[in-house]
């Protein structure tokens, strides 16, 4: 006979997942993912701040690039009242370098909610962060992969006339020369 502990569905089943796609243009000569857990889950206490940055000593993931700032950004997990899903939000700890979220920008110190996906980049790195839902509210996990593109060439549609529409909705105008009727009267 089972107990009832072992029949009730547990929190661990049903995590949320941050899907975390790497990408850098020089990572295949440099070896720059060593130390990521790539292609596994890990668990995470939603209560504890994931951060990531070049000092493996402060931050819970590390990059072998001493390009990257000691501690380059910080992922943390929070409720609404809005929402029962567990949501993220992303803080820029380097002083030195920019982060942008889908083409916002982050300072030092700086923090905005992710939406369910967000490109975030910060020096040559592009990170592509999705989000998968779960019903836990105490643990998450977080999945690194590495990517063979760039994930804003995956991410971008491109619309005739206007160039690439990124996911964000925003419009990039192509440049180039533009076409002018000549024969146009201009009335002042």
């Amino acid at each position: 006979m089972m107990s009832v502990s072992q029949t009730l569905e547990t929190e661990e089943d049903l995590l949320s997942c941050l899907h975390i796609k790497m990408y850098h243009p020089q990572q295949s000569s440099r070896g720059l993912y060593g130390s990521l857990p790539l292609g596994t889950r890990r668990r995470h206490s939603a209560e504890d701040p994931l951060r990531l940055g070049r000092d493996s000593g402060s931050c819970t993931y590390a990059l072998l690039d001493p390009r990257v700032s000691r501690k380059q950004l910080c992922l943390s997990a929070h409720r609404s009242a809005q929402s029962p899903d567990l949501l993220f939000s992303v803080q820029n700890l380097s002083q030195r370098g920019r982060l942008s979220v889908n083409s916002s920008a982050l300072d030092y110190l700086e923090r905005m909610d992710l939406p369910d996906k967000a490109l975030v980049r910060f020096g040559e790195y592009e990170m592509l962060i999705v989000r998968e839902s779960g019903e836990a509210k105490g643990n998450f996990e977080v999945q690194f992969e590495v990517l063979a593109a760039p994930p804003s060439r995956e991410t971008c549609t491109c619309v005739p006339g206007l160039g690439p529409v990124m996911d964000t909705g925003l419009m990039v105008r192509e440049l180039g020369p533009q076409e002018t009727d000549d024969t146009l009267i201009c009335y002042s």
